[in-house]
């Protein structure tokens, strides 16, 4: 320890670090109670000791015993000492077993902390070497951790919340639009805007074709093929068509090539078209993005957005790297007149409305 440095401030720098190492322990553990549906079961079929949550789910005591310990010691879940059982309180079902509910983090969070494990080597080498690690390398469960984190947004916020208050939007879609969502992943977006607006005729495109597999599979359970259709396409080389509404959602920061990304998108909208932007709130002062959520924002963008994206020669603006000044930057180099800021209360999003 260096001259004159406070023994307390050395002591409680330590101390941040092991309550960071337990909430990466609770992640750890809390990934594996998500990915084998134990919050589920503790949620529905209620308190359980370890011999009864085996009899229910099939899996191995022992384990069990050992995760219910480790979440109880976390907070997660409270113990009932004079029965042995462990339960799941009320107020923490919302967050970790209510599948796309409006509070829902099982997965947005402990999905994407046990997700890298196969990646971080490569990502170590990129350090190293330059480049980044390619998205095929991440599989499928990556896209389901993505459309499980998104899916909040979609089905509580995009129409009961956003869409209001995009009124020249709204309009286009209550009278007809044809829709093209980019980036679409397994279609959660284009089947709630089907779902809501049956006038509109909807189409997404992505890039990943396991995605556009499962999407086109979703539309059809949902009874939506005759409105709504899915394609593999590299939009950065053009759409096919010009659409009324463009929408991308979280998005243009994971491009390799944003400024294509965008100049396609204006050139394929109508001339009284709209381009509906959402993507990740942040500043574009480093010393604006501190605290918890940009520290998980930073930690995403090495493992994920930024590193893909650089795999491919991009850009990587990373998953801060598209603040209110850089999108207005891009779209003004695009070809855009006029980029729109919506107003809403969104600790993680930032919605824009773009006029060609």
């Amino acid at each position: 320890m260096g001259p004159g440095v406070p023994t307390e401030a050395v002591e409680a720098f330590m101390e941040k670090v092991l309550g960071d190492y337990a909430g990466a322990s609770a992640f750890f553990m809390a990934g594996i109670g998500d990915r084998l549906g134990l919050f589920k079961d503790l949620a529905a079929s209620g308190a359980a000791t370890s011999p009864e949550l085996a009899a229910r789910t099939g899996l191995q005591e022992r384990y069990l015993r050992e995760w219910l310990a480790g979440m109880a010691a976390a907070g997660y879940l409270s113990y009932q000492p004079d029965t042995g059982r462990y339960a799941l309180p009320a107020e923490h079902a919302p967050v970790l077993a209510e599948e796309a509910g409006r509070f829902f983090l099982g997965c947005a969070f402990f999905g994407y902390s046990t997700n890298y494990g196969q990646t971080f080597h490569r990502l170590l080498g990129a350090f190293r070497e330059g480049g980044g690690v390619p998205q095929d390398l991440f599989g499928e469960e990556r896209v389901e951790s993505i459309d499980r984190f998104t899916a909040p947004w979609f089905e509580h916020l995009l129409v009961p919340e956003w869409l209001p208050a995009m009124p020249d939007v709204l309009a286009k879609l209550q009278a007809g639009a044809t829709v093209a969502d980019i980036g679409c992943g397994r279609g959660r977006a284009v089947i709630k805007l089907a779902r809501a607006f049956p006038a509109c005729s909807i189409v997404g495109y992505d890039l990943y074709q396991p995605a556009v597999v499962a999407a086109r599979s979703r539309a059809a359970a949902a009874g939506l093929c005759d409105r709504v259709r899915f394609e593999v396409r590299d939009v950065v080389q053009g759409l096919p068509q010009r659409y009324d509404v463009v929408t991308t959602f979280d998005v243009v920061h994971d491009s390799a090539d944003p400024r294509g990304l965008l100049r396609a998108i204006h050139d394929g909208l109508a001339p009284d078209g709209r381009y509906l932007c959402v993507d990740i709130t942040c500043s574009e002062r480093p010393e604006d993005n501190v605290g918890p959520l940009s520290a998980v924002r930073y930690g995403l963008s090495l493992a994920y957005c930024m590193t893909v994206s650089l795999a491919e020669g991009g850009a990587g603006l990373g998953t801060l790297g598209l603040p209110e000044a850089k999108l207005t930057e891009l779209a003004s180099e695009t070809g855009f007149s006029q980029v729109r800021r919506v107003p809403i209360e969104d600790p993680f999003n930032t919605l824009y409305v773009l006029t060609p």
